[in-house]
């Protein structure tokens, strides 16, 4: 599970009867509706077979515990999402021919055989439905205290969308289109994209920036629990991650510090910084401006062309054609997720705050 307060857990295959999540250490009393899980739920789904999965889930879900006439009793909550959707036929294949740059080969090693191979088991993009239920109550828990989460399409390939978009463009627009671009105008240049490459019989990779608003000053436990570390941990959850930056990130190798140092000022009688190249963090604490970093996903390993592998029987090379539904880009419909993910990090780490300023509080007299 990730957190130390509020404790979050995932369960479930791909192919299964359905997956869940577990949350522990949620405060009781807060308003959480079957429509707020259903409403975070509907923003990963991306019914366009063109740029997107021909497997629609309705993602029917159940609260099994821990919420009782629409809030939160304080009890460990349960949300079972349902598998409807399901064809198994294409995957027998695939438990002795591993498809390349999938979890099939080291998952076979790892559990001697025995795991669910079907659909890519506890592998599967699936279980990313499982984390939005959990971001849902986490960010129920974050909105009593001003706390936002935006996320959008920074990038596909080479294609750069949302370098210079605003926060309102974020808000407005990113869920009104299927490819989850800040800028409409940029959202067709994606599209097209996507859809050419799915013709190819091809996958493409992408960016997702991710921004969290009206953090206090002070969350993160250094030297280990530090606020980034603890985001890049769980990020690293989401299939298909395979890089992530704060701030400028790799790029603030080419400055000087005199270019990459972030200035204090006051603005409004509140000290903030000039810039943000640090991303919203400082040693690991969060220093009050807007959290920003961005996470990589390659592209979805499933592609419709003939590939080298391996006949794990034979011991002999071979090759296979992968038959089956799955994206040409998984990090359109990753937005959403990143969103999640980064919740239950900051519902976790601003418990942790509220205990420790209570604690501080307490000494002081």
């Amino acid at each position: 599970m990730i957190g130390r307060i509020f404790r979050v857990g995932f369960y479930g295959e791909s192919h299964g009867k359905g997956i869940g999540t577990l949350i522990e250490g949620c405060p009781p009393g807060i308003e959480v509706r079957d429509g707020d899980i259903a409403e975070e739920l509907t923003k990963r789904r991306v019914r366009d077979p063109r740029v997107s999965t021909q497997r629609v889930e309705e993602d029917k879900f159940e609260i099994l515990s821990g919420i009782f006439n629409g809030y939160t009793t304080g009890a460990p909550i349960n949300i079972f999402i349902y598998n409807r959707d399901v064809d198994s036929r294409h995957y027998e294949e695939f438990r002795f021919k591993p498809r390349p740059s999938h979890a099939d080969y080291t998952a076979y090693i790892k559990y001697h055989g025995y795991n669910d191979y079907r659909g890519g088991g506890i592998f599967s993009g699936r279980l990313t439905a499982a984390m939005i239920a959990a971001g849902a109550i986490a960010k129920k828990l974050l909105m009593r205290y001003g706390i936002e989460i935006l996320a959008h399409t920074y990038s596909i390939g080479d294609l750069v969308v949302g370098e210079d978009v605003d926060i309102e463009m974020i808000r407005k627009n990113v869920y009104r289109n299927p490819v989850r671009c800040a800028d409409p105008n940029a959202a067709e240049k994606v599209y097209h994209l996507i859809e050419s490459v799915r013709r190819e019989g091809d996958s493409i990779g992408g960016i997702v920036e991710c921004i969290a608003l009206n953090l206090p000053v002070g969350l993160g436990d250094p030297p280990i629990d530090t606020l980034d570390g603890d985001i890049s941990k769980a990020i690293f959850i989401i299939p298909g991650v395979k890089g992530i930056e704060f701030g400028l990130g790799f790029e603030i190798t080419r400055l000087r510090g005199s270019q990459a140092n972030d200035p204090f000022t006051i603005v409004d009688g509140r000290i903030a910084t000039e810039k943000n190249n640090s991303g919203g963090i400082n040693g690991g604490i969060s220093n009050g401006m807007p959290l920003k970093f961005r996470v990589a996903f390659k592209p979805t390993p499933s592609i419709y062309r003939e590939q080298k592998t391996v006949d794990l029987r034979r011991m002999e090379e071979t090759t296979l054609k992968i038959k089956g539904r799955f994206d040409p880009c998984i990090a359109i419909r990753a937005v959403p997720v990143v969103e999640s993910i980064t919740a239950i990090i900051l519902a976790d780490h601003l418990l942790r705050w509220l205990a420790w300023e209570g604690y501080i509080g307490d000494k002081d007299g």
